[in-house]
């Protein structure tokens, strides 16, 4: 048999004609973001056609009042309907269950998801593919606080956080060290959303995450872990959002702790 015929030799090498051979979903979560879609879909677009990267983006969209759905509608006519797929839900249903919603329309075998507010800019994402081609990685995540990447790749530059206050900062802070010291997660950063996974190792762990909002992160890092797959992590430059509001409240912070105690418990 020809052993680069095999299942685990296409799976390394991807099908797609292109130098790269695989091809890479973008789930993108808005609600009301109407100003920053065009924006994002056209840095992706660029860092994509750039590298030579085979791409779609799917647009989940929780029922915006401010139009966003129809900004998207448009971006599909400008960059075509197999790259831009709006997927929209009929209410603001959560973060995790849009993951999980635009997981159905993926037809890539790599997933990147990522916040539609700048908050991760997609130049980032080259870095990810390359940690994760160079250690043949089922996950690759973003981290504002690592100075390098880990395993080591010499164009990495240290993470950071800009736009937040010293509070914000310390919340953030101080939710990572919860969870570090009592799930032993084995990255630096639970509470970043910019990762990129395997398709089929996405699916198996969104199948038994069950947390939902901002805990669904931090859940899907503990359960790889868990279930031993491979995870690297790239320093990346956190901005706070430029149009909009945040939509991080107390209420998430209270359900990011009983979340940690969730899991400590169960996984």
């Amino acid at each position: 048999m020809n052993p680069f015929a095999s299942s685990v030799s296409l799976n390394m090498q991807g099908q797609y004609d292109t130098p790269n051979t695989h091809k890479y979903s973008v789930i993108l979560p808005t609600y009301n973001e109407r100003k920053n879609l065009p924006i994002i879909v056209w840095l992706l677009a660029k860092v994509f056609q750039e590298h030579q990267l085979t791409w779609e983006i799917i647009v989940v969209d929780d029922a915006s009042p401010d139009g966003t759905q129809d900004i998207a509608i448009e971006l599909a006519k400008v960059y075509g309907e197999d790259k831009i797929l709006l997927r929209p839900r009929a209410g603001k249903l959560g973060l995790g269950t849009a993951y999980i919603h635009g997981l159905n329309f993926c037809t890539g075998d790599f997933v990147i998801i990522m916040d539609a507010d700048f908050s991760h800019h997609p130049k980032f994402i080259p870095q990810f593919i390359r940690l994760q081609q160079a250690h043949n990685l089922d996950i690759v995540t973003g981290t504002r606080y690592r100075s390098t990447s880990t395993p080591y790749l010499p164009d990495a530059r240290p993470g950071g956080v800009h736009g937040w206050d010293l509070k914000r900062k310390l919340v953030s802070r101080g939710a990572n060290f919860l969870a570090a010291t009592v799930l032993n997660p084995g990255v630096s950063d639970l509470t970043g959303s910019f990762r990129l996974y395997r398709l089929p190792v996405l699916r198996h762990i969104i199948t038994l995450t069950q947390s939902r909002g901002y805990v669904f992160q931090m859940e899907m890092m503990v359960r790889a872990r868990a279930l031993g797959y491979t995870v690297g992590e790239i320093p990346i430059t956190f901005v706070d959002r430029i149009f909009g509001e945040s939509k991080l409240g107390a209420d998430e912070v209270v359900g990011y702790a009983k979340g940690v105690w969730s899991l400590f418990s169960s996984v």
